[in-house]
């Protein structure tokens, strides 16, 4: 955003609109002792010496493009189209915000209805929303809704095998809430579902990669009456069978490697879709095709469940702003490279990340610890992977993530990532570092 100055006379102009003698009068609201006396800063630079100085701080960032990236865990590295930046950073896209009024908004509300045409096709369920924080915020949504809809039942099922920070985001989401979590391992057919049960929750695939089908416990969980909800990997859906086409009932997902940067995090996009019957229950928004008086295709916000559109004590959520901007870059993407282009993209993630397993488990001392995976996969390592992932690091190449971060017992276990951006020269560097230094 531009910095905008304004001389000594626009600030008392201002001022003197809203009645106020001096920029100090402003402030008599907070006690003197608690303001600032004087900032701790350095003296002022020029416009170029200022941007040398900036540039000197980026520089230090370590970046996906400058090295051999294997590093996954939510968020990944994957090619973005020039097209995708070069539309959503148009202004009246970029400058956007909830397309309250249909009659201009028109372009907005068109955007938002195929990307929700494009995404509902992809996790294979019958309407998805636009939008969500991101994946672990509508994944936590879901687990809410899905407690809600099954009244009477306070048990919702969580596999071990999932992200951990996507389990915190529940249980803070959770916690004003009668919610029992009950851990499950393994194939979610196997989960201790009964009467007590609202939902299960399946990971698909798991933090680890490991890829569990899901029809058995979708079909289990309906018969004993509860939900079945699943957060997947939308990049997967293209390739293998979406969780819609297994019988769930709700599906979340991060549609951050759909057309959006690593963004040192943030900000992403939480992915929701549910089924016709769930449909009134699901937070967020729905936009609508419909025609106006004089019979030409138009869009409307039709279905808005949140607490600023319907009575207050009837709101499902009180999800505000939905990721507007991220999820335009995500219907660009979808839009641009089409289902055949996506394949693509899965299936090169998915023989890359193959091949990279075949090759590090012929090593000696390290074991690929996942069956069944797409682009992600645990290894087990013959020494701490946080060795591993320094002394790598100093040599271009991000190996993956150290398990140890988040659990402390796990230290020889590194979850490695192949995308569609890794070339083979990086994954036989990578094979040949993992060799030389476990030696």
């Amino acid at each position: 955003m531009p910095f905008i100055p304004t001389t000594d006379a626009e600030q008392n102009e201002m001022l003197g609109t809203i009645g106020a003698a001096s920029l100090e009068e402003l402030f008599d609201d907070i006690p003197a002792r608690l303001r600032i006396k004087k900032l701790n800063l350095p003296e002022g630079l020029s416009e170029f010496e200022a941007g040398d100085a900036l540039d000197a701080l980026a520089d230090r960032n370590i970046t996906a493009k400058k090295m051999d990236w294997f590093l996954g865990a939510g968020a990944y590295y994957s090619y973005i189209p020039a097209v995708v930046p070069a539309l959503a950073s148009r202004g009246e896209f970029l400058t956007a915000y909830t397309p309250y009024q249909p009659e201009v908004s028109q372009g907005t509300l068109q955007a938002i209805f195929e990307y929700q045409s494009m995404a509902a096709k992809l996790l294979g369920m019958s309407v998805v929303n636009a939008s969500h924080y991101d994946g672990a915020t509508a994944l936590a949504e879901a687990v809410l809704m899905a407690w809600k809809a099954r009244e009477g039942r306070n048990k919702v099922l969580l596999p071990v095998d999932l992200h951990p920070e996507y389990s915190e985001v529940i249980a803070t989401y959770c916690t004003s809430f009668e919610i029992e979590f009950v851990r499950y391992e393994g194939d979610p057919a196997r989960a201790p579902i009964d009467e007590r049960t609202a939902a299960i929750i399946i990971a698909y695939p798991g933090f680890s990669g490991e890829i569990y089908p899901i029809s058995a416990a979708a079909t289990l969980a309906h018969e004993r009456g509860a939900l079945c909800v699943v957060h997947t990997d939308p990049v997967l859906c293209a390739i293998l069978k979406s969780p819609g086409e297994q019988g769930a009932d709700i599906v979340t997902a991060e549609g951050q490697s759909l057309g959006n940067p690593l963004n040192f995090g943030g900000p992403y996009l939480g992915m929701m879709g549910t089924t016709d019957a769930l449909v009134r229950k699901m937070p967020g928004r729905i936009v609508g095709e419909t025609k106006d008086k004089e019979g030409r295709r138009g869009f409307v916000l039709t279905l808005s469940t949140r607490e600023q559109h319907i009575r207050r004590e009837k709101a499902v959520s009180n999800i505000c702003s939905n990721q507007g901007l991220s999820m335009l870059q995500t219907c660009i993407y979808l839009a641009t490279l089409g289902a055949t282009g996506l394949r693509e993209v899965a299936k090169q993630s998915y023989d890359k990340a193959h091949y990279a397993a075949s090759c590090i488990a012929g090593l000696s001392g390290y074991r690929v610890k996942s069956a069944r995976f797409f682009r992600e996969f645990l290894v087990e390592t013959p020494i701490p992977a946080v060795d591993i992932v320094r002394a790598l690091g100093a040599k271009g190449i991000m190996p993956g993530l150290a398990l140890s971060r988040y659990f402390p017992r796990r230290s020889n276990e590194l979850l490695v990532c192949v995308t569609e951006m890794n070339s083979k020269h990086q994954i036989d560097r990578l094979v040949a570092a993992l060799k030389e230094v476990s030696r």
